[in-house]
């Protein structure tokens, strides 16, 4: 069967609107020049001057510390949750538990942040907390909707998982917790992660319900990025975003280099017991 240029071409136009504009980001965040789109020669000042803005480091150690918090406390409540739903088939309410877990997921951003905000504002009248908005309700808020995607990571390996393997470990006198840490927990170990990374970075780059949950001195990156853009696009804020994508590209390559490895290291293994 012989094969025309569509699909070639296909690719290369695909691939030249996603990377097109990134790369001409990276290029621009060493313009000399104030004006973004004019180029007037190679400089990194920008960089420096990103280095010594208090307010995008601050921003960005924030944004940092909350997508940590929230990724973690996600990571396991969402492990809980997708235990409870693929381990305990029947139970009251299951129905309900498993709808609420997966509402964030098709919720619009805008009324999950509103929602959110109508109930920090209530607690805070009822129970007079939260104080304020800050932080710890950003912290909530992310938790909220990570939460669901660690769900659906962690639950998709625990439903393809061989339970023989538990039953065994338990008819050999195990108690339940010991299957889950030396069982379980190894065999679900890269979803757990995986989850945390989603959740992490989902935290990380949430513009739209930080803006409805923060308060006074709880701006996160996002919040200060877009602030910042409604001015003119500055290039210290393509200098940031070009920090960020060498970060995203340097994770990506270390671990695409540790997955060629371990692909590799089964094979030699065998032959080496061959030989």
């Amino acid at each position: 069967m012989r094969k025309g240029p569509f699909l070639p071409t296909a690719a290369i136009l695909g691939f030249a609107f996603l990377y097109a504009p990134i790369i001409s980001l990276v290029i621009f965040s060493f313009n000399e020049n104030r004006l973004v789109t004019v180029w007037s020669g190679f400089s990194v000042k920008w960089y420096g001057e990103l280095l010594a803005d208090p307010q995008i480091l601050g921003a960005a150690g924030l944004s940092l510390q909350i997508a940590f918090a929230s990724a973690s406390l996600a990571l396991v409540l969402g492990t809980l949750m997708a235990i409870a739903l693929v381990r305990f088939r029947r139970f009251r309410g299951r129905t309900m538990l498993a709808g609420m877990i997966s509402a964030p997921l098709v919720m619009p951003d805008v009324i999950t942040g509103l929602s959110l905000l109508l109930l920090f504002v209530a607690m805070e009248s009822l129970i007079g907390w939260p104080a304020g908005r800050g932080t710890m309700t950003i912290i909530i808020a992310h938790t909220t909707f990570c939460m669901a995607y660690v769900f659906v990571v962690v639950q998709s390996r625990l439903v393809d998982m061989d339970i023989s393997l538990e039953e065994a470990a338990m008819d050999l006198g195990a108690t339940p917790f010991r299957v889950f840490v030396d069982i379980t927990l190894p065999i679900i170990a890269p979803a757990l992660i995986s989850g945390w990374l989603l959740g992490f970075t989902l935290s990380l780059d949430d513009l739209v319900i930080s803006s409805f949950v923060s308060g006074p001195g709880s701006s996160t990156l996002p919040m200060v990025i877009f602030s910042k853009i409604k001015l003119g696009v500055s290039p210290d804020v393509n200098a940031l975003a070009s920090i960020i994508i060498g970060v995203v590209a340097l994770g990506v390559g270390i671990a695409t280099l540790l997955q060629l490895r371990g692909q590799k290291n089964p094979v030699g293994a065998s032959a080496s017991e061959i030989m």
